[in-house]
């Protein structure tokens, strides 16, 4: 076949044909759980306890381009980066250098330097859970370069990594849509053999399940810790179906707040409990597995006190999904230190069976993972190739005192440059032309906190059909499809996600399913919940 002309994407298509589509979509959304609470009307941006009303998630019509050869070689890394994030949670001497408070960038980021403190001092009174539990998604992106696409991760996800149960139900919208209308063969490229299979919830519950089969404790229950007033409450209901319907696993839902009063330690044994007062008969439930989809930003934490909350559940007996320092692990400083000479490859070699005699060497895919990073680089950076990269530039960025190389390179190429501090959750970043004046304006001690990297630059003219979610339309507009429906220019994400469960021998670890997520060109952020992009699935090319 001959190269894919993403310019000429997508297909055109009527009026009428875009309505018809919009109803099959936003229809099967609403039918299938591709939901969202929607935003709150209250003036302290609470949800209703029981929720009376959902609307779908602001979704794509038509599938976003995706080479297949790109596809395939995600969904194969995805076991590599699997082990190598759980080698780099189990090295402390590196992430006491890369994260800590004494040395790393928990130095400059409080939040950071707090988590970190926290293990430390858990581990110095002895930790009493050696499993760990990865729910992971690795993010990646097209990039355009001497006409060529090749695949560049965006970040790698350690913890609360979402979307996974309402990414499969897009794709299964997608392949409903194609059956029921054929996309009025708008396109060849729009096929069955094109839209590949996503079984993304089976996968994550059975990495949960199989944490709560090591505990070992058969009656024992899963915690998920959720953030207050959640909208994207539908992707973790489903996670919860199927431990139930599929593994017999219950849950227990609770935020940071609840758990301040709900959570204990068993003094002896350390197995962590949760007594849930609002119940008849207040029995506790022992917990074998604690999923985080909080506690990943610092507005999760709005006093010591919650800090106290995750320090206790970090020193039960339950296996942590992650744990601290698996969070810690997903740090940008760690994707940034991991580019350095040999460090990778470290991780990735058993010389000397230092990661066990039945684990894998993995060297031989140093290469191709290499191969999916963009140049990054710490602002604080002196190192020699950093100095040599100002050198030959046209303006050595000389004659500004102190400022480390890092710093200067930062500013010299701040064009093709966005600047990621140690966050998550979307929002977070500096792009392009805001950099010169935000890096004049950081303090000197706070640099530590970020790395430079090069933008990914993706294939220019692509476009979409964006649909909207909107908690009303205006009655029997016949107008509200257009104003529902945005035909933009659109860049996309595709995530590929995989479990491991380690800590005791070999890493028990799976690919397990994938996400795209498409948004307008004039976003540079990525996040769905953070309303920045919709959920979208793959046409392979």
């Amino acid at each position: 076949m001959a190269s894919f002309n993403f310019a000429a994407w997508p297909p055109q298509l009527t009026p009428e044909q875009l309505e018809a589509l919009t109803l099959a979509a936003t229809t099967y959304a609403l039918s299938h759980g591709l939901l969202y609470l929607p935003p709150s009307q209250s003036p302290s941006n609470t949800q209703p306890r029981i929720p009376t009303t959902a609307i779908h998630a602001p979704l794509s019509l038509i599938p976003a381009p995706f080479p297949r050869a790109q596809f395939q070689a995600a969904r194969g890394l995805q076991s590599i980066y699997n082990v190598l994030y759980a080698r780099v949670a189990m090295d402390t001497q590196f992430l006491d250098i890369a994260m800590g408070a004494e040395e790393g960038v928990g130095k400059a980021d409080q939040f950071t330097g707090t988590l970190w403190r926290g293990w430390k001092k858990i581990r110095e009174h002895g930790v009493v859970q050696p499993l760990h539990l990865g729910l992971f998604r690795s993010d990646y992106m097209l990039h355009a370069a001497e006409d060529r696409l090749a695949l560049k991760q965006v970040e790698f996800n350690t913890i609360s990594s979402s979307f996974g149960p309402l990414s499969e139900r897009a794709a299964a919208m997608h392949r409903n849509i194609l059956a029921s209308t054929s996309y009025f063969s708008a396109s060849p490229h729009l096929t069955a053999d094109n839209f590949p299979e996503n079984n993304t919830t089976s996968g994550l519950a059975e990495g949960l399940a199989k944490a709560h089969e090591a505990y070992g404790v058969r009656d024992a229950r899963i915690l998920f810790v959720v953030q207050p007033n959640e909208r994207n409450v539908f992707d973790q209901r489903c996670l919860e179906y199927e431990l139930l319907e599929k593994h017999q696993i219950h849950i227990v839902r609770q935020t940071l707040a609840d758990l301040a009063v709900s959570a204990s330690l068993d003094p002896s044994t350390q197995t962590l409990a949760i007594t849930i007062p609002s119940l008849t008969n207040p029995s506790p439930y022992e917990i074998s597995t604690i999923y985080f989809r909080a506690s990943y930003t610092p507005s999760d934490f709005p006093s010591p006190s919650y800090y106290d909350t995750r320090f206790l559940l970090e020193r039960s007996r339950a296996i942590k999904c992650p744990s601290l320092p698996l969070q810690l692990a997903g740090g940008k400083k760690v994707q940034e230190a991991l580019t350095r000479p040999g460090v990778l490859e470290r991780f990735l070699s058993n010389e000397g069976a230092k990661w066990g005699t039945r684990a894998l060497d993995l060297t031989a895919h140093a290469a191709d993972i290499r191969a999916t990073w963009m140049g990054m680089w710490a602002l604080d950076s002196e190192d020699a190739d950093i100095a040599a990269a100002l050198d030959h530039l046209p303006v050595s960025g000389q004659g500004q005192g102190n400022v480390p190389p890092g710093t200067r390179l930062a500013h010299l190429k701040a064009p093709s440059l966005v600047l990621k501090p140690q966050r998550e959750g979307g929002g977070n970043n500096v792009y392009r032309e805001a950099i010169p004046t935000f890096l004049d304006a950081l303090p000197a001690e706070e640099r530590e906190a970020w790395i430079a990297m090069e933008m990914i630059e993706t294939p220019r003219g692509v476009s979409g059909y964006l649909v909207r979610a909107s908690l009303s339309s205006s009655g029997t507009d016949n107008a509200s499809t257009e104003k529902k429906v945005v035909r933009a220019e659109v860049i996309s994400e595709l995530g590929f996600f995989g479990y491991a469960l380690f800590g005791e021998g070999e890493v028990v670890e799976r690919e397990v399913g994938w996400l795209v997520r498409t948004k307008g060109t004039e976003s540079n952020e990525g996040g769905v919940a953070a309303g920045f992009s919709v959920l979208d699935s793959v046409v392979l090319v």
